[in-house]
């Protein structure tokens, strides 16, 4: 079911549950994600995939789901000769898609959305997002970000999912594109050790979400599992907020042969010690399925 409670006020109670990863939902399903728009082209042609992977989420456990829009820009649809209208609809049906699985899970506990927005970088789609540092001024990637979060906090989300952000320039950015909008929003890098992937300090990263009244969590998320437990902490201590994370499964992304190499380090006895400390907003992000969250919600609860 929807909640009446608020994500801020769960927070505050305990741990939530996130989703994890829409992509390899999709294609263990059988869907062609080789495409530039990656899951976002699904929301076009085949909306009810995306319901469906959603859905595969609830049903394990997870008690927020984040929508397919992480690769969603104007700027990506009109590569496909997708207009903006158009463009716009396919957002919000990003979230529709969402609230329909959760009406379709038939569960007594609360659920919420999360409208996903990816770094510029993933409009781009060379892997670019792992790296920041895209040789934009903040007020040009303010720019980019504005518009279409404006047409995802209108379809009325839970939360604005600030996403896989790599560059501290570009969280400074996205923190200014959300003010004003009515939703709150969670703010998650990308991270290499204790630094963005574009190198720069946690704790100074970190810190920009401080003061955001907007900003409901931060953390980490898209990195590796051995990574998170140190960045979780340095988030709660320097934030005082809530922290999100949810790590890929371990393995690596090949940008130029767009698959993914290693084997997977991401395991649910590692969770007990996210929420320890401070995690409270826990899943997984790529090659994290279904069988994964339910191994964490079980852990959550077990804990």
């Amino acid at each position: 079911m929807t909640s009446t409670l608020t994500l801020a006020e769960a927070l505050a109670a305990g741990t939530v549950v996130l989703d994890g990863g829409m992509s390899n939902q999709l294609e263990s399903a059988g869907h062609d994600l080789s495409d530039e728009l990656w899951s976002a082209r699904l929301l076009d042609e085949q909306p009810e995939a995306v319901t469906e992977a959603h859905l595969a989420y609830f049903r394990a456990g997870a008690d927020v789901a984040i929508t397919a829009s992480y690769q969603a820009t104007f700027e990506g649809f009109a590569k496909r000769g997708i207009n903006r209208d158009r463009a716009a609809e396919i957002m919000a049906l990003s979230v529709e898609s969402a609230r329909e699985a959760a009406r379709r899970a038939s569960v007594s506990r609360p659920l919420w959305v999360a409208a996903s927005a990816g770094p510029y970088g993933a409009m781009l789609a060379d892997g670019s997002e792992y790296r920041g540092r895209y040789g934009l001024s903040v007020d040009e990637l303010e720019r980019f970000h504005r518009p279409r979060l404006e047409v995802l906090a209108a379809a009325r989300p839970d939360v604005l999912a600030l996403e896989t952000v790599p560059d501290a320039d570009e969280a400074a950015a996205l923190l200014r594109a959300v003010r004003g909008l009515g939703v709150p929003a969670w703010l998650t890098y990308s991270v290499a050790g204790d630094r963005t992937r574009a190198g720069q300090p946690l704790e100074e990263a970190f810190a920009l979400a401080a003061e955001a009244d907007e900003v409901i969590a931060v953390g980490v998320n898209c990195c590796a599992p051995q990574d998170v437990e140190a960045a979780a902490a340095t988030a709660a201590r320097v934030t005082g907020k809530p922290v999100v994370v949810y790590p890929n499964s371990g393995e690596t992304w090949d940008a130029e042969a767009r698959a993914w190499a290693g084997r997977s380090t991401f395991t649910t006895g590692q969770v007990k010690s996210w929420q320890q400390a401070g995690a409270r907003l826990i899943g997984g992000c790529c090659r994290v399925g279904p069988d994964g969250i339910a191994g964490i919600a079980g852990a959550l609860a077990a804990a």
